[in-house]
């Protein structure tokens, strides 16, 4: 079995407003523009990516990088298609708090 992770997709961040409890903002996924929403987790929704096109393992690392060659990672379950690109993450959250002016890019990073 091949392990070896590798960049499988990468969402563009357009624009990313911060809210109370949330990001919402616009993201491009090939030059295809979509909704993104980034909250925390609940004891309902664990650490978690929806996208808008097909996607086929279970789990995914995020990298966020950006600007100064800052970068910030977590992983997370792949939970099926949805009209936006949905994020729920405690981790990324955070780290956007502190640092949504320097992120550009999400990748997602998966086996396959």
């Amino acid at each position: 079995m091949n392990y070896e992770l590798k960049t499988t997709l990468s969402i563009k961040i357009k624009r990313l407003d911060m809210f109370p409890n949330h990001f919402f903002g616009i993201a491009a996924i090939n030059r295809e523009d979509y909704k993104i929403n980034i909250q925390g987790q609940s004891m309902f929704r664990s650490n978690l990516i929806k996208l808008p096109i097909k996607f086929k393992d279970e789990k995914a690392l995020l990298r966020l990088t950006g600007i100064n060659g800052s970068y910030f990672v977590d992983v997370v379950k792949y939970k099926g298609e949805s009209e936006w690109i949905e994020i729920d993450s405690d981790r990324i959250l955070y780290y956007l708090a502190d640092h949504k002016d320097q992120i550009d890019t999400i990748d997602v990073i998966s086996r396959l």
